[in-house]
């Protein structure tokens, strides 16, 4: 073997050695802010900037004996209030004279659109360390989750050294254009956090209330009768209910498709004659919707996803029986 050679296999073998350092330093990261965001007190204000528009909320997170509550405020103008009691969310919204109560399966911080980072995001994505960044006076490693193929967006992230906390995040499309990017303006881990910080201050007197329906008898079985023929690579169906929508005398099934990182939810409701069928594909904010008719449902695939990742999997939706019939097709 030539001297070149040699100096070239050696270069490679490096360089694949500090890449695999590099990832695994960027994994550590992640899950400290995880972590962090998880179990940390914190009160801030920050800027949540998406197709040109900037909002100004203020988020107090407060955790005490194991148990979380947060309150998110939107500073301008509206009024608008989140409330998180564990998986109970309350919404206020005084310039809609209503609020919202649900049920929240994620657990995850009411921090922007940010998910949780698993362990398993380096199936999808490629995790690499950028240069370090001074921000509000803090040193700050940037983190960026770039996706291996175009049917997910990648993240940059800088993380405060000294917290784990995400000072700023951005979500990117394919090309590294910023979609939509949350930047603190101040923040405070206090020791202790009052109850009465994380409790509405809108005064909810006249609102109307709307409480998520349960789900009646027979509704439940509605989402098994539904899947994807096929999906996105990497990503797999990781939930399904069903419940009767305010208005709606039939149920909607809903079904999640994720890959760990990204997630796309599915909406399968019978079409009515009172409404026009929505068909074609439609921006929500920073997310995509697209809609469909398929046997007599309309089916609604959104997610904060490129546009043809909602086309793929909404496409791809069909009755469960449908689903085995192509399973077995494609496996022969």
């Amino acid at each position: 073997m030539s001297v070149q050679i040699r100096l070239l296999t050696g270069l490679c073998l490096a360089l694949v050695v500090s890449t695999a350092i590099a990832a695994d330093d960027a994994r550590a990261w992640l899950e400290r802010m995880n972590r962090a965001l998880a179990t940390r007190n914190y009160d801030g204000t920050f800027f949540h900037v998406r197709n040109g528009k900037v909002e100004t909320l203020r988020i107090i997170h407060r955790v005490e004996n194991g148990k979380v509550s947060e309150r998110l405020v939107s500073l301008d103008g509206s009024g608008r209030e989140i409330v998180r009691n564990d998986e109970e969310l309350t919404c206020y919204l005084p310039d809609q004279n209503r609020v919202l109560v649900e049920t929240r399966q994620e657990q995850g911080a009411l921090l922007g659109t940010l998910p949780a980072f698993d362990t398993a995001v380096t199936e999808n994505y490629r995790l690499e360390m950028l240069p370090r960044a001074r921000l509000l006076g803090r040193t700050t490693q940037v983190i960026a989750v770039n996706p291996k193929d175009a049917y997910r967006y990648g993240y940059r992230l800088w993380i405060d050294e000294g917290t784990a906390l995400p000072l700023k995040t951005q979500l990117c499309d394919e090309k590294g254009n910023v979609v939509e990017q949350v930047l603190f303006a101040n923040i405070t881990l206090p020791h202790s956090i009052p109850k009465s910080a994380v409790e509405t201050q809108v005064n909810s007197d006249g609102l109307q209330w709307v409480k998520q329906p349960s789900p009646k008898q027979g509704t439940a079985s509605f989402a098994r009768l539904w899947r994807a023929i096929k999906v996105p690579p990497g990503f797999r169906l990781t939930a399904t209910n069903s419940q009767m929508m305010e208005g709606s005398t039939s149920p909607v099934a809903h079904l999640v498709y994720s890959d760990g990182l990204a997630s796309v939810s599915v909406f399968i409701e019978t079409k009515s004659p009172q409404h026009d069928p929505l068909n074609g594909l439609s921006r929500v904010g920073s997310a995509f919707a697209f809609s469909t008719t398929v046997r007599g449902h309309q089916v609604t695939a959104v997610g904060e996803v490129p546009a043809q990742t909602v086309q793929f999997i909404a496409g791809s939706t069909k009755p469960d029986a449908d689903a085995a019939s192509a399973t077995a097709e494609r496996s022969r």
